[in-house]
């Protein structure tokens, strides 16, 4: 007998429910796979509805973020390897590549690291961490599977980052926090920031200059941290693997299957030859495109 879903359910896979891509990707996931490092931030680029929701917040192309801990096999710790197997999938083998994500529909999660291959993906790498407090960033993560997602987090997000003349900034007083004061599950990018403060990490901490020239570095909530911060951090590097590999010895920009129209792409995907005037060109479009819609109204 099949499992009715519940309002909530069906709310949460409608919000998450990924359209295919109608592009092709920039960037070349086989060596990203390969050259992934255990404790990297994984930054995507969503097309689901909640994924627009998080760009129109954020102001940013990136709308989720997971911490990617490498496959079973790579840890020594039997108790971890045991704690990650208890939350594994059946799809989930001892050799895949896992990362450890927060999902609106499904709370902290262990996914397949192929799971988004036909996503646009970006690599956020902490610059200088030692190997031991990386294994703290990583077991910090794992402790936390199987913790839900919190819906009211997003909610208050939302309402800190808006202007303090649509919403009072006094109401965020109690923001991330339960009845009792302690501090709420997360979303996707408070659980990882969350792990990395846990070691004094930096992502974007607080700097204040005092009148003797004393720096002091506070660290900021880590509920406030949205995908973004990680690639505008200066405490991570951003790895690339784009899709035409610019490490191989001869010039890959002269390697590249250039279209031999000589046409340009305009973003509105129409091909124009680069003698037309593409500013009139486009102005006309847009001023077709308003007409067509006064029409409407």
């Amino acid at each position: 007998m099949t499992k009715s879903l519940t309002l909530r359910e069906k709310l949460g896979l409608w919000l998450t429910k990924e359209p295919p891509p109608t592009d092709v990707l920039p960037y070349d996931f086989s060596r990203l796979k390969y050259e992934i490092r255990s404790g990297d931030v994984l930054l995507v680029e969503g097309r689901s509805r909640i994924a627009k929701i998080i760009r129109t917040i954020t102001q940013s192309p990136w709308t989720h973020a997971a911490l990617y801990i490498g496959r079973i096999i790579d840890f020594e710790d039997d108790d971890i390897k045991n704690m990650i197997r208890q939350h594994a999938g059946p799809e989930i083998k001892d050799n895949t590549r896992l990362i450890i994500e927060d999902l609106l529909d499904r709370g902290t999660v262990l996914t397949p690291l192929s799971f988004y291959h036909d996503q646009h993906m970006r690599i956020c790498r902490p610059i200088g961490i030692t190997p031991a407090d990386l294994h703290l960033v990583v077991n910090y993560a794992i402790k936390a599977l199987g913790q839900p997602y919190n819906v009211r987090h997003l909610l208050d997000l939302t309402r800190f980052m808006l202007p303090w003349t649509i919403l009072p900034r006094r109401w965020g007083s109690s923001l991330f926090r339960t009845s009792t004061g302690e501090p709420e599950s997360g979303i996707c990018s408070s659980l990882i920031a969350e792990a990395f403060t846990s070691v004094h990490f930096p992502i974007l901490p607080f700097v204040t200059h005092h009148a003797s020239q004393d720096m002091e570095v506070f660290q900021r909530n880590p509920y406030l941290f949205t995908p973004k911060d990680f690639d505008y951090s200066p405490y991570f590097d951003i790895i690339k693997y784009p899709l035409f590999n610019p490490e191989e010895p001869l010039p890959y920009y002269r390697r590249l299957p250039w279209a031999k129209s000589g046409l340009q792409h305009q973003d509105d995907g129409i091909l124009t030859s680069p003698k037309e005037k593409t500013k009139k060109s486009l102005f006309e479009r847009m001023k077709k495109n308003k007409s067509e819609t006064d029409k409407k109204e």
